[in-house]
């Protein structure tokens, strides 16, 4: 399917191309998001008189992830799970974890914004988790994971 983005997607294309991609992807996915439209003549029309505006609309938003990710860099965030003798938490901490412990610190960070490559951390200690706030900024914080006292 033939759509033209409205925004920067990664791996994908920059704002205003018009991209072929599969249409499961574009039906369920880019378009609900509003990330893209259909590739129609009216709709490259609209975007042509529109690109001023999506572009400064654009450009606002990486100004505030990019803040936000220099806010964040260094950060370490300190959790407590209940573990085992031998280290191994019982049950893990995952994205959503992480996310939900920096909103609690006032950062406006959602799971899909926290990448775990090797998966949850199921152990106690310190990891370095990176959060890609936008296409264009990362951003890397420490997780400490305690063993909660009982």
């Amino acid at each position: 399917m033939q759509i033209i983005l409205l925004e920067k997607v990664l791996n994908v294309g920059l704002l205003g191309d018009i991209v072929k991609v599969k249409d499961g992807y574009a039906r369920n996915f880019l378009i609900p998001q509003g990330k893209a439209k259909r590739a129609t003549e009216k709709n490259i029309a609209d975007l042509a008189a529109r690109r001023a505006d999506l572009e400064k609309v654009a450009a606002e938003k990486l100004a505030v992830q990019t803040a936000l990710g220099e806010k964040l860099n260094g950060v370490e965030l300190k959790m407590t799970q209940k573990a085992g003798v031998d280290g191994r938490l019982f049950g893990s901490v995952t994205n959503v974890d992480v996310a939900e412990a920096l909103r609690a610190q006032g950062y406006e960070v959602t799971k899909s914004m926290v990448l775990m490559p090797s998966g949850p951390i199921k152990t106690i200690g310190e990891t370095a988790v990176k959060l890609q706030l936008h296409t264009d900024v990362t951003s890397e914080i420490k997780v400490i994971v305690i063993a909660e006292k009982e």
